[in-house]
C-alpha cells in the first residue's frame, strides 16, 4: 500500500473509531475512575469497617476480627500492620480522641494503643448488649454523634424452621442503640431488620435497611428517638420502661395478618385488594416512621450498606452536601438527595457507579477526597467476583452531564442539571416520562411493585441559564415513588445524560405558587412507553394507537388472560439470546442473575439444569421459593412484571438446558 494510501486508510479508521466512541458516549468510569488498593498476599481484608486517620492512614477492620492500619494508602505500594485481632466479626469501626471504637457481635469495644507503637495493647469494653448467639445477630457501627456519644444498631435473627420470619431474639436486637464513652446505653429507635446501612450526615443519624420481610425495598430515613422502622419484632422490648418507642406489635397485627406459620412461607399474592403501605398505618402505629428515600430493589441496589455524606466541598464533584449510599449485594453506590418539605426529610435518588470488584460495604473519605470503598461478598454473595477487596473511587475532574437534584413543587417538580441543558431536547415533552408506584408492607419476603401508574407531564419552564427545569405532573400521589425518566434530554456541549432516571419519594406536596403557564392537554392517542426501570430509558412502543392501560396491574390482568387460552408456543418463537437480555435488563433481572456465572442468584444455566416447565418458571418469578436454592440471597416475588415478559424469559431459560 503506498504512503498517501496508508495515511487515508488510517484516516477513515481514526474517523470509525471516533465516531463509534461518540454514539457510545461517556461511561461512569470517564468521570469517576475506581483505583484498587493492593492487598498483601495472606491479607484477607473483608473490609467490615473503614475509617480515615488525622495522619491520612486509614485503619480497616475486617469481618474476620482484625483490625488494619495501611500506612500511604494513596501510593502503589501501601504498607500494612495488624493493629488488633481476636475479635468477633467487626462491622463498623470509628476514630475519637486517639483511639479506635469497634461494634463487635455483642459489644462496642475501645481499642487503645498506649504505647503509640501502631499496635492496640488494651481491649476495653465500653458496653455489652445480650446476643442469643444465633449466627445472624450481627451488630453494626459505631457512628459518633455530634455530643460523643456512640450509635450502635443490631440486626434481627432469621433461623430454622421458618428462615425467612426476622426474630428479636435478645433485647435490643431490631434496635438503634445509643451508648455513651462511659458505657450508659439509652434504647433509640426500633423497628429494623437489617441495620446494615448507618451514617452521620450534618450532625444526624441516618439508616438504610434491606428487603426482606416487612421490609418491601431498601431505603434511607432519618433516625429520632422514639421512631419505629417496620419490622414488628423489635417491639418485643418496647414495654421495657427505658424503652421510647410507643408502637406495640398489636397495633400492627390487628390490621395486618402476619401469617406467623413457621412451616409455610408466606407469599405475595398478586391479587390482594386490601393491601396496606407504611403510610396507611401511620395514623394506628404511633411513631411509624415512613422511609425518606425508597431504593428501589434491583436497580438501586439489594442490600444497603453505608450511608456517606458528602463534606469534601466540591473536591469529589458537583454533589456536594449529598450522600452516598453503599450496596453489598449489587456491588455499587447510589447517590441521594435530601430535602425538607414541612419539617420531613424526603428526596431523590440515583445510579451513581458500578463496578466494584466485592460487595461494598464501608466507605471513607481520604484525606484527598478520594472515596475508600471496603468490600465483602463471604456468605452474602455479590455482583462483583472477588471474596474481597480495598479501592478508592477517584473524581477525573470533568464534570458529568447528570440530574443534579430533584426538588418537589406543588405542582410538579423541580429538575437541576450539572450542565446547561439544551433549550430544544429540555423543552421536549416526549422527552420527559413519570411513572408512581410504591411497595407493600406485609410479612412477606420483600413486595413487587404496586400501584404502577403513568402520569401526565402538562409543562416545562426551563430556567434563562439551563441549569433547571420545572415540570407540570398531573396525578402527584403523597408517599409515593415518583420516578422520572428524562433520556431524551442533552446538554448545550451535546452530552447525554450519564444516568437519566430519578426516584424521588414524595411523603409532602410543598405548598406554594403553581407555575403560570399554559398546560399541554395529553393526546389521547399517545403511544404506550415501555418502562425500563434498570436502564433508565424510555422507549416507544408502535404496537398500538390506541392510549395503553395506565395500571401495569391492568396490564398483567389483561396478560393473564391472554394466556389462558394461548397455545403453547413452538420453539421458534424463544428470544434471541440479544433480545432476551434487553428483556432481562428492563425487569433488573440482571442485577441478580447471569448466564453463565453465579452471582446474587443462580447462573441461569444452572436454573435450566433443574428442569423446570416453563409454567413452573413463571410461577417462579411471580412467587419464588427461595428453599430451591439455600445458598443464595432469597429473591423477591417479581408478580408486577407482565406475563408476556416472563413467559418469553422462562422459554429463553428452558431452551438453555439443550
Amino acid at each position: 500500500m503506498k504512503p498517501n494510501k496508508i495515511y487515508t486508510f488510517l484516516i477513515a479508521v481514526l474517523l470509525i473509531t471516533s465516531r463509534a466512541m461518540a454514539q457510545e458516549g461517556p461511561s461512569e468510569n470517564d468521570f469517576y475512575k475506581i483505583l484498587t488498593v493492593p492487598i498483601p498476599e495472606g491479607i484477607v481484608l473483608e473490609g467490615g469497617g473503614i475509617v480515615t486517620l488525622p495522619s491520612g492512614d486509614v485503619a480497616v477492620a475486617t469481618r474476620r476480627g482484625e483490625v488494619w492500619l495501611i500506612e500511604n494508602p494513596y501510593s502503589a505500594k501501601p504498607f500494612f500492620k495488624k493493629y488488633a485481632s481476636g475479635l468477633h466479626e467487626i462491622l463498623g469501626l470509628a476514630y475519637k480522641n486517639g483511639s479506635l471504637y469497634a461494634a463487635q457481635r455483642g459489644e462496642l469495644t475501645k481499642l487503645i494503643d498506649k504505647n503509640n507503637d501502631g499496635h492496640a495493647e488494651t481491649y476495653e469494653c465500653v458496653y455489652a448488649w445480650p446476643i442469643s448467639g444465633h449466627y445472624h445477630e450481627y451488630s453494626f457501627g459505631p457512628k459518633i454523634g455530634p455530643d460523643g456519644s456512640f450509635y450502635v444498631t443490631a440486626n434481627v435473627g432469621f433461623g430454622s424452621p421458618d428462615w425467612w420470619a426476622g426474630k428479636s431474639l435478645a433485647p435490643w436486637r431490631g434496635w438503634t442503640m445509643r451508648i455513651t464513652e462511659d458505657g450508659k446505653m439509652e434504647p433509640y429507635a426500633a423497628g429494623m431488620r437489617s441495620p446494615c446501612g448507618i451514617g452521620l450526615v450534618n450532625g444526624e443519624f441516618f439508616y438504610g435497611d434491606n428487603q426482606g420481610d416487612w421490609m418491601g425495598s431498601g431505603f434511607v430515613t432519618h433516625v429520632e428517638k422514639g421512631d419505629f422502622f417496620g419490622h414488628p419484632q423489635s417491639l418485643k422490648w418496647a414495654d421495657r420502661p427505658e424503652s421510647p418507642v410507643k408502637a406495640r406489635m398489636e397495633q400492627i397485627f390487628a390490621k395486618i395478618d402476619p401469617r406467623d406459620i413457621p412451616t409455610i412461607k408466606p407469599e405475595n399474592d398478586p391479587n390482594q385488594k386490601n393491601w396496606v403501605t407504611y403510610a396507611s398505618l401511620q395514623k394506628d402505629v404511633p411513631g411509624l416512621k415512613v422511609p425518606a428515600v425508597w431504593l428501589p430493589h434491583g436497580i438501586l441496589g439489594i442490600s444497603t450498606s453505608e450511608i456517606l455524606g458528602d463534606e469534601t466541598k466540591g473536591g469529589f464533584g458537583p454533589f456536594e452536601g449529598q450522600m452516598f449510599v453503599g450496596d453489598q449485594g449489587m456491588s455499587k453506590i447510589a447517590r441521594v438527595f435530601l430535602e425538607k418539605v414541612n419539617g420531613q426529610y424526603q428526596g431523590a435518588a440515583f445510579d451513581f457507579r458500578s463496578g466494584f470488584q466485592s460487595g461494598v460495604l464501608r466507605m471513607s473519605w481520604g484525606n484527598d477526597n478520594s472515596m475508600f470503598v471496603g468490600q465483602t461478598n463471604r456468605g452474602w454473595s455479590s455482583a462483583g467476583k472477588e471474596a474481597f477487596g480495598l479501592q478508592r473511587l477517584v473524581w477525573t475532574g470533568k464534570m458529568p452531564f447528570e440530574i443534579k437534584a430533584v426538588r418537589a413543587m406543588p405542582d410538579g417538580f423541580e429538575l437541576e442539571f450539572t450542565k446547561p441543558a439544551d433549550t430544544k431536547t429540555a423543552n421536549d415533552l416526549e422527552n420527559y416520562f413519570v411513572t408512581s408506584f410504591i411497595y407493600k408492607y406485609h410479612p412477606v419476603y420483600g413486595s413487587p411493585v404496586t400501584d404502577d401508574k403513568q402520569l401526565d407531564v402538562r409543562a416545562i419552564k426551563l430556567s434563562t441559564d439551563g441549569l433547571k427545569a420545572r415540570i407540570v405532573v398531573d396525578g402527584l400521589r403523597k408517599f409515593y415513588i415518583h420516578d422520572l425518566k428524562v433520556a431524551g434530554i442533552k446538554s448545550t456541549e451535546g452530552d447525554d445524560l450519564l444516568h437519566p432516571e430519578a426516584f424521588y419519594t414524595l411523603n409532602n406536596i410543598p405548598e406554594g405558587e403553581k407555575l403560570n403557564v399554559a398546560l399541554v392537554v395529553p393526546k389521547a392517542s399517545k403511544k404506550e412507553k415501555i418502562i425500563d426501570r434498570s436502564a433508565g430509558l424510555v422507549s416507544p412502543d408502535a404496537q398500538t394507537k390506541e392510549a395503553a392501560p395506565k395500571d401495569r396491574s391492568v396490564l398483567a390482568s389483561a396478560d393473564t388472560k391472554a394466556d389462558k387460552g394461548a397455545k403453547k408456543p413452538a420453539v421458534a418463537s424463544v428470544l434471541s439470546e440479544t433480545d432476551v437480555m434487553k428483556l432481562l435488563q428492563k425487569n433488573t433481572c440482571l442485577a441478580c442473575h447471569k448466564k453463565n456465572e453465579r452471582a446474587v442468584g443462580p447462573a441461569y444455566t444452572e436454573i435450566a439444569k433443574r428442569k423446570y416447565s416453563v409454567e413452573k418458571i413463571m410461577a417462579l418469578i411471580a412467587n419464588p421459593e427461595p428453599d430451591n436454592w439455600p445458598d443464595y440471597t432469597p429473591m423477591a416475588p417479581m408478580s408486577h412484571i407482565p406475563k408476556t415478559d416472563t413467559r418469553k424469559i422462562a422459554e429463553w431459560i428452558v431452551s438453555l438446558k439443550k
